[in-house]
């Protein structure tokens, strides 16, 4: 039986840098300034801008400015896999703040099913301290050849309840 006492709302983009960070941030500050306790999520993040959180750990600096939007300390629970490019073929693994390791794309997408655990667990922390949480996705969920192994949108969406908005980008694209 599902325990949980909030809400989540879901944001999920038709691509990447298509303004979701963005409109979490103003949502945060609209529920906030509503009296709502509000919490920003993003399972899984791709950035070399990283921000402290009061535990010390590292999470995106998208999840930063979402937290202060939201008025409410930084916790590396806002977003617990951060994936810090290193090179074109690799990254850096940031799980619950800390780093776990180097992965290549490939050897990454094994250990998604492995991280899940830590997604679920961290939005249970951040859950149990708001009334709302806005879970921000990543990249597109019509991407299907990530499906499989997708631990940041319909995958996410489903666990959380949540009803999804789709964001997509006004710009038009030049062929």
């Amino acid at each position: 039986m599902d325990t949980r006492q909030f809400r989540a709302l879901m944001l999920q983009g038709t691509g990447s840098d298509v303004g979701k960070s963005l409109i979490v941030a103003g949502l945060c500050r609209v529920f906030s300034n509503r009296g709502l306790r509000v919490r920003p999520f993003k399972p899984q993040n791709m950035s070399n801008n990283a921000a402290v959180t009061v535990e010390g750990g590292e999470i995106g600096r998208a999840q930063a400015l979402q937290a202060r939007a939201a008025r409410t300390p930084l916790s590396v629970h806002m977003n617990p896999v951060l994936l810090k490019p290193q090179s074109e073929f690799g990254a850096q693994v940031v799980v619950q703040g800390r780093v776990m390791g180097n992965a290549k794309a490939q050897d990454y997408h094994e250990l998604k099913s492995d991280l899940m655990q830590n997604v679920l667990e961290s939005f249970s922390k951040v859950g149990s301290e708001a009334d709302l949480v806005l879970v921000e996705g990543a990249g597109s969920p019509a991407e299907i050849n990530l499906q499989d192994t997708d631990i940041v949108n319909m995958r996410m969406a489903e666990y959380a309840g949540a009803k999804v908005i789709l964001v997509g980008d006004i710009d038009p694209v030049s062929y």
